[in-house]
C-alpha cells in the first residue's frame, strides 16, 4: 500500500465521519418541522420493524408541523402508536387518511439539554476523525520504516502533512455544523 492510498482511505474515512455527524444532526429537534425527525422511527409494520419513510410519505405542511400519508391506509394506527412511543414529545393527530404532527418550540431547558447533545456528537465525531488520523500516521510511519516498500522519510513526512491538514479541514467543518445547529435550537 502506498502513502497516497493511504490518505485517500482516511479521506474516505473522514468524510464517512463528517457525513455520518450531519446525519445525526437532522434527528435534533429545534422546533422547526423537519421530515429527517421521524424518517427513522421504527413502526411495527405487518410483524417487522420498519422505517417510517418506507412505509409512509412524509412532508412539511407548516412551520411547526408535518403530515404523514400512509401508503397503506390500514397502517395508520401502527404509524401513531409507533410515533408515540418513540419519546420524542410529539402528539400526532389523525385525521382522515393523513396524520398531522405538530412540532412544539422546546422549552429553554431542554433547547439546553439539545445544545448540550449537539456538543457531545459534535466531541464523538471529532474523536472519530482524530482516530483515523491515528490510524494514518501508524500506517505510514510502517511504509517508512519497511525499506522494502521503497518510501523515503520525506514522502512519510508529506504524507503526514496531508494527512493533518485532512484532520483540520474535518474538524473544521464538525466546528462549523455544530454551530450552526446550536443557533437554530437556540432561536424559537
Amino acid at each position: 500500500m502506498s502513502i497516497k492510498a493511504v490518505t485517500k482511505d482516511c479521506q474516505s474515512k473522514m468524510d464517512k465521519s463528517v457525513e455520518y455527524f450531519g446525519k445525526e444532526l437532522h434527528g435534533i429537534r429545534t422546533g422547526r418541522a423537519n421530515t429527517a425527525l421521524i424518517e427513522y422511527i421504527k413502526i411495527e409494520y405487518y410483524g417487522s420493524p420498519t422505517d417510517l419513510k418506507d412505509i409512509s410519505a412524509i412532508s412539511v405542511s407548516e412551520v411547526t408541523q408535518l403530515v404523514v400519508k400512509p401508503y397503506d391506509p390500514s397502517s395508520k394506527n401502527d404509524i401513531i402508536k409507533g410515533l408515540e412511543s418513540a419519546n420524542l414529545g410529539l402528539n400526532p393527530q389523525s385525521e382522515g387518511d393523513i396524520i398531522r404532527i405538530n412540532i412544539p418550540a422546546p422549552s429553554a431547558e431542554r433547547r439546553a439539554q439539545l445544545v448540550n447533545q449537539v456538543k457531545k456528537m459534535s466531541e464523538e465525531s471529532r474523536i472519530a476523525i482524530r482516530n483515523e488520523r491515528r490510524d494514518a500516521i501508524k500506517h505510514i510511519d510502517v511504509l517508512v520504516k519497511d525499506k522494502s516498500n521503497a518510501v523515503s522519510e520525506d514522502d512519510g513526512k508529506h504524507g503526514k502533512d496531508d494527512v493533518e491538514s485532512m484532520t483540520k479541514k474535518h474538524i473544521s467543518k464538525i466546528d462549523e455544523m455544530t454551530t450552526e445547529k446550536s443557533k437554530e435550537v437556540e432561536t424559537i
